[in-house]
């Protein structure tokens, strides 16, 4: 028996179905854009009653956190500092090497050597962040005491932390970033059309000139991109952060044991209560809008220069 077919009825047909997908990509727009606004609206309907309540000049440029004490105080700088101080440093140094390391295993590795270093960066994506912390524990801390004992060995004023330190937290996040800066930094470069390198060496350029000159550019917006993740797993890292960090309030010193905005939440957020509870809200309110103003930030960064290209 033959089956009749109608290209009216495949037309109508094809039309619903577009109809239909079209109907539900609007409605997972509309819950994204929905999600966001809802945690913007949260975080700043609980963030904002410690700010009326204790003045916002109490809280964002005091440098005293005694939360439990007869006469509680509730400064939070040095802690947003520790925050920005310890992003800064872990960016500054996991961004060129996972960077690199992209470049390598996009251009230049062999494929031996690929087949080795891509797997261990993958497996480092996979490891949970306490694993970072417990090694950080068991190896980083006490080399940092070492050296902290040799530095501050005639000191009489100086806190010995145990290698529970600012500089161990800053290596521990730099590693920590570094599976998501390869992956997408590679996955950009592999990205940039073959006929952009072909016409850079058939005029004389080497292969360095080529990867510096023109591919780099190339995927600059990915790269981008992979620094925007990298900044953003950095800053709402908290666990391994706890363990590595020795967790006090402290001037970011490199060798003073510090706290940052999301161990601040994670190690008192169990058992704060009243004034103290709506504190550690507003310090998620600033470490959510520490990220909105990164994110603006670089994206405005990468606009501004395709412009100019």
């Amino acid at each position: 028996m033959k089956r009749n077919t109608s290209i009216i009825r495949s037309y109508k047909n094809k039309s619903a179905v577009e109809s239909a997908a079209q109907i539900i990509f609007i409605c997972c727009a509309f819950v994204a854009v929905l999600a966001v606004v809802s945690i913007t609206a949260y975080m700043i309907v609980s963030g904002t009653p410690a700010l009326a309540k204790i003045g916002i000049t109490d809280i964002l440029f005091g440098t005293v956190w005694k939360p439990a004490a007869a006469d509680p105080s509730f400064g939070i700088l040095y802690v947003i500092l520790t925050s920005i101080v310890g992003t800064f440093a872990a960016i500054l140094i996991g961004v060129p090497i996972g960077v690199c390391t992209a470049i390598f295993l996009a251009e230049t590795a062999p494929k031996r050597i690929a087949a080795i270093v891509k797997p261990a960066v993958e497996l480092l994506a996979g490891i949970p962040s306490v694993i970072y912390g417990l090694l950080g524990i068991l190896i980083l801390n006490p080399l940092m005491y070492q050296i902290e004992r040799k530095i501050f060995a005639d000191s009489e004023t100086h806190q010995f932390t145990g290698g529970a330190n600012l500089i161990s937290a800053v290596i521990v996040l730099a590693v920590m970033i570094l599976p998501t800066v390869i992956n997408v930094s590679e996955s950009a470069i592999k990205a940039v059309p073959e006929h952009l390198k072909s016409a850079s060496l058939a005029v004389g350029a080497s292969r360095m000139q080529t990867i510096f000159k023109v591919i780099l550019p190339a995927a600059k917006s990915g790269i981008v991109t992979a620094i925007v993740l990298g900044v953003g797993r950095a800053i709402g890292e908290a666990m391994a952060i706890s363990l590595v960090s020795g967790s006090s309030v402290n001037l970011p010193l490199p060798f003073n044991s510090v706290r940052f905005l999301t161990t601040a939440i994670v190690s008192e957020m169990g058992y704060a209560t009243d004034t103290h509870r709506d504190v550690l809200f507003t310090i998620g309110l600033v470490l959510f809008v520490f990220i909105m103003l990164i994110n603006i930030t670089l994206t405005k960064i990468l606009k501004h220069s395709n412009v100019e290209e």
